[in-house]
């Protein structure tokens, strides 16, 4: 299924992004971020991979939002100040636990989801620092391989068919939503 995203809004243009723009945008970001990754997990679904419970399905989510902030902030490197990317980068990852804790609670009951999302979300960026990315050139194929091995980690190999979710998200899955991140943050941070 295709999710159309919208990412972009007519306005003046401004130099330099301020604090309250970065915040703003890095909303967007983490709503556009959460329902691409919600996409590819039930498209993983219907490629006929198996999730034993919706635990694993949201920690597959999980996966699929801690490579794309990576996304964000390698692409954020190039474009901010240390400060601008700081903010960006903080504000995405809150919004993105916000999402977390939201639909945690609503499909697995009260409990704190925000926290281990974040916890996750370090662990994956000291991860993901190994392996090259450029905004000009995309990920590496060490980049994808490592997040195809964390999905893989997560569906595990009790199910026959889960062997070849690697292939799935790095070959398929993984370049898509890169691309469209790429394209949402282009139009989000664009200069008229």
């Amino acid at each position: 299924m295709a999710v159309r995203i919208k990412s972009k809004w007519f306005g003046k243009a401004r130099e330099k992004p301020s604090h309250e723009l970065l915040k703003e945008n890095a909303s967007a970001l983490a709503f556009i971020i959460w329902r691409l990754a919600l996409d590819k997990a039930i498209n993983l679904h219907g490629e006929d991979f198996i999730y034993d419970d919706d635990v694993q399905r949201i920690k597959v989510i999980g996966e699929y939002l801690a490579m794309l902030v990576q996304v964000v902030d390698r692409m954020a490197y190039t474009r901010f100040d240390d400060e601008d990317r700081a903010v960006l980068i903080t504000e995405l990852a809150m919004k993105l636990g916000e999402h977390m804790q939201d639909n945690g609670v609503e499909i697995l009951g009260p409990a704190d989801y925000k926290g281990p999302f974040i916890d996750m979300l370090n662990r994956r960026s000291a991860g993901y620092a190994e392996f090259d990315f450029s905004p000009e050139d995309g990920p590496s194929y060490s980049f994808l391989q490592y997040f195809g091995a964390m999905v893989q980690n997560v569906m595990g190999e009790k199910h026959h068919a889960n062997k070849w979710v690697i292939d799935q998200v790095m070959d398929i899955d993984g370049p898509e939503v890169i691309e469209r991140v790429q394209k949402a943050m282009r139009d989000l941070f664009a200069e008229e």
